[in-house]
């Protein structure tokens, strides 16, 4: 396993990162199964984890934290803060209020005493960027967190939270966690260059396009919708829709690809974010141990300029074949009534 310096943090973190979204009901509900996977990465090389405080309600990050319990010190631990835990006011989004408890609730469920980096898992347009930086900065100073970073923050975020920290003398965002793949290399235009400006370290997510580069859907099978993702997000792989089609009519060129250098799609897959000098880690989200060793299989796969340039065909640099991210739009786009007028002001003349 390779190593990679984390931005400027000066922590040292490897090209795969474990992500654990899957741990717990919304994936494996067998704690000790998910340790054991955890377990099975940390004696692969891999010292770096991600989590969420909303993945499974917090039950990944307990998983986790029974998975770390002795080996703590060994591991950069990644959690992130922003999305609703429970039900209430005020338990959601990046005010002071709400970081301050959820850190606290995140260490407890980690049972650990600081964690290595906490990330702003979405922007949050009702709060003042510097609200968050500073209370950010606050927990740094207070040892709870060593550095901060932000998760699928479009690039005028960014530059907007980097220019924020400078005319304020807060501390600024260290890291970014993109979506990005094959099939969603809109990133590659915009985040990954301002990211790669202000020397900020980028662990990507989803490098199989939510299960599409594993090589489950294939063009012409029936898709099944009842089941697993397609059932929770049916509009990304009912083949009807004409634009999971393009995905699929790529999948097959990637396959045949794949094919001819010796690897699996899934390998061709997690390691084509490695190729970019802007990522320094790809998350990689097992469910099973078998998922595991597949992903890691392809570990010391090295993609040639020839591979990269046929992928550039299949799929050109820049390009969404789809919109990866499920969760979140910008309010702008979200929200009709930002983008429309008054109807007695529409007019021209």
């Amino acid at each position: 396993m390779r190593y990679r310096s984390l931005g400027r943090t000066g922590m040292e973190v490897s090209a795969h990162c474990l992500g654990t979204m899957m741990f717990g009901a919304v994936g494996n509900p067998d704690h000790d199964a998910c340790v054991r996977i955890v377990h099975a990465a940390l004696d692969r090389g891999i010292n770096f984890v991600d989590t969420a405080d909303m993945y499974s309600a917090g039950e990944s990050e307990e998983i986790v934290g029974k998975a770390l319990r002795g080996r703590r010190d060994d591991v950069v631990l990644a959690t992130k803060v922003h999305f609703q835990m429970g039900e209430g006011r005020n338990r959601s989004g990046n005010s002071r209020r709400w970081i301050v408890r959820a850190v606290e609730d995140s260490l407890r469920r980690l049972d650990t005493e600081w964690i290595d980096l906490y990330q702003v898992h979405r922007p949050d347009h009702t709060t003042d960027v510097e609200e968050t930086l500073s209370v950010l900065g606050d927990l740094v100073r207070a040892g709870k967190i060593r550095a901060f970073g932000c998760s699928t923050f479009p690039a005028e975020e960014l530059v907007e939270a980097h220019h924020t920290a400078e005319r304020r003398g807060l501390p600024k965002f260290r890291t970014e966690q993109p979506p990005y793949s094959v099939l969603a290399r809109g990133i590659e235009a915009d985040v990954l260059p301002v990211a790669q400006r202000y020397g900020m370290g980028v662990l990507t997510w989803s490098p199989l396009a939510s299960g599409f580069l594993t090589g489950r859907y294939r063009l012409g099978e029936p898709v099944d919708l009842t089941s697993g993702r397609a059932a929770r997000t049916p509009a990304r792989f009912d083949p009807a829709i004409p634009g999971n089609l393009a995905k699929l009519e790529a999948v097959e060129k990637l396959i045949e690809l794949a094919d001819g250098i010796g690897c699996t799609l899934p390998e061709l897959a997690v390691a084509f974010p490695l190729a970019h000098p802007a990522v320094t880690s790809v998350i990689i989200g097992p469910r099973t141990m078998d998922q595991l060793e597949s992903l890691l299989g392809g570990a010391s796969l090295v993609l040639d300029d020839a591979v990269l340039d046929r992928i550039d065909e299949i799929v050109p640099p820049g390009t969404n074949l789809y919109h990866p991210d499920g969760v979140w739009q910008p309010p702008a786009l979200a929200d009709a009534a930002l983008r429309r007028r008054p109807p007695g002001d529409r007019a021209a003349g």
